[in-house]
């Protein structure tokens, strides 16, 4: 057995009535958040009100990106890169499941870096760190 560390930097906020916390956890990290999600299921469930809403009273600007398709695309992963980069968020808020939460770890990673999020899959670079 090879002896190895893990670390996980990402924080997950489960459960009832939950959403309701997410302005103040993310107020924690900075002002500025990216708000990540799907194809707008969370606007027809009240999801996204929710967290707006929360994000707002919490005194945060938002930057939203919409579009993350199930099995993300590396495309629309780096162009979120390219906008954390040029709004100069502080933040990502994954509104959604897996797929929204693999594209934001992506676009966490690519929004410090400043070549392609391909060289992190291809083994050009290590990952050492994202937003």
């Amino acid at each position: 057995m090879q002896n190895f560390t893990y670390q996980n930097t990402v924080k997950i906020v489960f459960g009832r009535d939950t959403v309701k916390q997410i302005g103040t956890e993310a107020a924690a990290f900075g002002k500025k958040v990216l708000l990540v999600y799907g194809h707008g299921s969370v606007k027809k469930n009240g999801l996204y009100d929710l967290v707006v809403e929360s994000l707002k009273a919490a005194g945060l600007e938002i930057v939203e990106y919409s579009g993350v398709s199930p099995n993300p695309r590396l495309s629309h992963a780096q162009a979120g890169a390219d906008l954390a980069k040029k709004e100069n968020v502080d933040l990502i808020v994954a509104l959604g499941g897996g797929s929204v939460i693999d594209e934001s770890k992506a676009i966490a990673l690519g929004a410090l870096y400043d070549g392609s999020l391909w060289d992190f899959y291809a083994g050009k670079t290590p990952a050492e760190k994202a937003l």
